[in-house]
């Protein structure tokens, strides 16, 4: 009774849709051989209500295409009310450090980012570098590019025990990037890393490498926006010898690839296309159901509305019947979260503290290989750690392999830097919460707004201190090197956030005996005679 009551829903819309648009039909009519025309402004109107109906025809359809897709047994259900139950997993408010292998075809040319679509873009750099090195996308496309990825000197285990002694408490490997080439063992789509390129289940070797160490693990999907992102591969050359020259795209055997040609105005991030949507559906369906990752991470907003909610719903039914009870499950997306899921910044940071844990992506680099690149330092990544941290959030950065597989000898030196301060350090992240406040900044500081794409825009003194808290435990880190002293404000006698009195410090990571004088109007730690090896110092400030 219900698939003919949806039958005949969809029929309708279909009806009113035709109907609508004879009417549209009839006034130009009118306009253009009556006498008397209807008036343009009525007209105008009226096409306006032909276009908002179709909208919401529209999204009825994808709500009642939603409806009808499989969602693991389970007590979410695709909704807002329902994902409201949604409770954060402790090991990720635990973990604050996480590793990501943003990796895949892509790196093979050495151009970083987004090349599998910029090689379709006329006279941009990579459209230039790939004419000259392998030949014209109408031939030699991306397709072409796929088979060169080998990963020959790739060491899953031996990378995953680095990631592990850098500090990493998780793991995420990339699923698919928006070049719509999956990395694990897909029964649903042929251009995948176990049928071409490496011929492995890069996903699954991951994921057991991660297990290994005792590291959470996860996965990224780019999907969603593979579909307006591949677009580029349908269009070709405007001048020049190959003008008016289709590039591969448009060939209909490659169209599980670069999809098939948009619709007229389907060019956002998200596609509008329901049947899109629900494929995209399927596909992350089969990854999270075959691979039962701690972590899922969605390179957009949560896509396309219902269909967004039952994949949610799926994921967390999924993870909580596979944990027996028990659920591990943790969902990224750039959206404000209202505790339904971890809000992720790409690139940013927050500008308070969060009621919600969250999430700052980020690289080390450009988010692929490219040759030359300037990568982060070791101060610099800590020094976003413990801002992250300090404001309830977690950091997951992206350490940028070579298309073989491995690391280059700098990357791997920042890496040994940051796991030495955080075994030294650890015990001021693991672990904590927020302090009342997250931390104090130079008068004269830059105002950032919280958000996307805004790291790196303030240069951090020993002005700047970060509060984490545990237990009667407040740690202070002071980003950067103190000319003499550390001064905190909030931590002196008179001010009305200390509450307590304080009994101990100590620096971390060092044994020597910490001087310190409380004010009324300050903290001040005095400069210690011997320093560590780096610039962020952080202090066990214990309460009584």
């Amino acid at each position: 009774m219900n698939k003919k009551i949806k039958y005949l829903n969809k029929q309708i819309i279909y009806f009113c849709l035709i109907l609508l648009n004879d009417l549209y039909l009839i006034i130009q009519l009118f306009n253009q051989y009556l006498p008397i025309p209807i008036k343009p402004a009525v007209s105008q109107l009226f096409s306006k209500k032909i276009i908002v109906t179709v909208v919401l025809l529209t999204l009825l359809t994808v709500r009642l295409s939603a409806q009808k897709l499989p969602v693991n047994a389970g007590p979410y259900q695709p909704t807002d009310e329902s994902l409201k139950q949604y409770q954060y997993p402790e090991w990720f408010r635990d973990a604050k450090f996480g590793i990501w292998a943003h990796w895949g075809p892509q790196a093979v040319p050495r151009h970083g980012d987004w090349y599998a679509r910029e090689l379709y873009q006329e006279n941009n750099d990579d459209y230039k570098d790939h004419l000259a090195r392998y030949g014209h996308p109408s031939k030699y496309g991306y397709k072409d590019i796929i088979p060169l990825w080998k990963a020959e000197k790739w060491d899953p285990e031996k990378l995953m025990t680095l990631y592990k002694k850098t500090g990493a408490k998780y793991f995420v490997s990339m699923g698919s990037h928006h070049d719509n080439f999956f990395l694990w063992n897909s029964k649903i789509h042929r251009w995948n890393a176990v049928n071409m390129g490496p011929h492995k289940d890069v996903v699954g070797t991951w994921q057991k490498a991660a297990k290994k160490e005792g590291l959470y693990f996860g996965v990224s999907e780019h999907l969603a926006a593979s579909y307006t992102w591949f677009q580029m591969a349908h269009k070709a050359d405007t001048a020049g010898q190959y003008k008016g020259v289709p590039y591969d795209g448009n060939d209909p055997q490659y169209a599980d690839l670069y999809h098939t040609k948009a619709a007229p105005g389907d060019n956002g991030w998200l596609t509008t296309n329901p049947e899109w949507m629900k494929e995209w559906y399927a596909d992350v369906k089969e990854l999270v159901d075959t691979y039962h990752p701690d972590l899922l991470y969605s390179d957009s907003q949560l896509p396309f509305g219902d269909i967004g909610r039952s994949m949610l719903a799926n994921f967390y039914n999924g993870n909580l019947a596979y944990h027996h009870g028990k659920p591990t499950a943790v969902y990224n997306c750039k959206e404000p979260s209202n505790g339904k899921w971890a809000q992720d910044l790409e690139r940013g940071v927050q500008d308070s503290i969060s009621p919600y844990p969250w999430q700052t992506d980020t690289s080390i680099g450009d988010w692929f290989y490219r040759t030359g690149q300037k990568y982060k330092t070791s101060t610099e990544i800590l020094q976003m750690l413990v801002d992250i941290v300090s404001k309830n959030g977690n950091l997951l950065i992206n350490i940028v392999q070579t298309p073989e597989g491995d690391l280059e000898p700098d990357v791997r030196q920042t890496l040994d830097e940051i796991g030495k301060w955080m075994a030294a350090n650890g015990e001021g992240i693991y672990g904590t919460r927020p302090w009342k406040i997250y931390g104090e900044k130079p008068v004269d500081a830059a105002t950032v707004k919280a958000g996307n794409f805004n790291e790196g825009k303030v240069k951090y003194t020993d002005k700047d201190i970060r509060f984490t808290s545990k237990g009667n435990n407040i740690y202070a880190f002071c980003l950067n090197v103190p000319a003499d002293a550390v001064y905190i404000k909030s931590l002196g006698k008179d001010s009305k956030l200390n509450g307590k009195k304080i009994a101990s410090i100590k620096m971390l990571g060092s044994n020597e005996t910490v001087t310190w004088q409380q004010d009324g109007d300050k903290l001040v730690i005095k400069k210690p005679v011997n320093l560590p090896d780096w610039k962020v110092l952080g202090f066990d400030i214990t309460m009584q």
